[in-house]
């Protein structure tokens, strides 16, 4: 982590916005979140100023949020942080920022799906509207996740290894067998689809039980649908994997689903590593992250049972 040496607070949101966006800077400024990467201040009622706070790679993403997003939007079915203007580096804060739609409604995380078929409906239609060929100057490596999937078997092998050495994971070998079946199915044929490339429960929102807007753009990318595919273990209840795979358009094939169970893998090993970091106070660490990530492989190796 490489947290902002300048403390970003509500004074210097809103001389940013004097500075560059000055019909702006009247608005109420107040904290709504500190992410992974950015801290989002709201703007009002109606929109947000998000500030990269951590990993040197945030300001790249924000960049590709505004260029992008603006475009999908109008087609996606559900509520995203649509990028309105785009600030630059200064003397007052040396990275970029953009200002944002706001996005009601509880992080996943915090408030987890609870109406399990309404839920599958919802983010199965958001799914298929957004998987469609993207343009070929979109980015294609995803932070590493357009890499083959069996390219991370050294990391899920030794991430693995920790957990159980942790107590983390109550039964390594089932693990272990859904990512050496995942790892070995044959990898993606298609064309290189829009994909939200970090579909996990702190960038979903939910409100009455059920999904109601995505949020974090920033690692968009293009690539094998399985990447998000994964969010049929990772997000929905138990039971309800099923019923969101029949709801995409195509309906993922076997070959799919299998990597989907690896990409889903790997969420939850680094969603219970990130967990525990937060229960036991180490750097970097979210406590609400460990319980979703815990169910979601629960989860995963039922369905190796069936």
């Amino acid at each position: 982590m490489t947290h902002a040496e300048i403390e970003v607070t509500a004074e210097l949101v809103r001389d940013l916005l004097r500075d560059q966006h000055p019909d702006l800077a009247d608005y109420p400024v107040s904290l709504g979140a500190r992410g992974w990467d950015n801290q989002i201040w709201r703007l009002g009622d109606d929109l947000a100023v998000r500030l990269p706070w951590a990993t040197e790679s945030a300001d790249e993403l924000l960049r590709k949020e505004h260029t992008w997003l603006p475009a999908l939007a109008p087609r996606l079915p559900l509520p995203v942080p649509v990028p309105q203007r785009l600030g630059e580096p200064s003397a007052r804060f040396p990275r970029p920022w953009i200002v944002t739609t706001w996005v009601p409604g509880e992080p996943a995380d915090r408030a987890p799906v609870t109406r399990a078929a309404e839920a599958a409906t919802v983010l199965a239609a958001f799914l298929t509207a957004l998987h469609r060929p993207a343009p070929e100057e979109v980015d294609t490596a995803g932070r590493g996740r357009g890499r083959p999937l069996a390219d991370h078997s050294e990391w899920v092998a030794q991430q693995l290894a920790s957990a159980t050495e942790l107590g983390l994971i109550p039964d390594p070998d089932a693990v272990r067998a859904l990512w050496d079946d995942a790892a070995a199915a044959p990898g993606w044929a298609g064309p290189a689809l829009w994909l939200h490339g970090d579909l996990h429960p702190a960038n979903v929102l939910t409100a009455d039980g059920t999904i109601c807007g995505v949020i974090d753009f920033g690692d968009l990318f293009a690539g094998d649908p399985a990447v998000d595919l994964a969010a049929a273990w990772t997000l929905l209840p138990d039971g309800a994997a099923d019923r969101f795979h029949a709801a995409c358009q195509p309906a993922p094939n076997p070959a799919t689903l299998r990597r989907a169970r690896g990409w889903a893998v790997i969420r939850a090993l680094a969603g219970i590593h990130i967990g525990d970091a937060g229960v036991h106070g180490r750097p970097g660490g979210k406590p609400t992250w460990g319980p979703p990530a815990h169910a979601a492989l629960r989860r995963l190796i039922a369905t190796a049972h069936r």
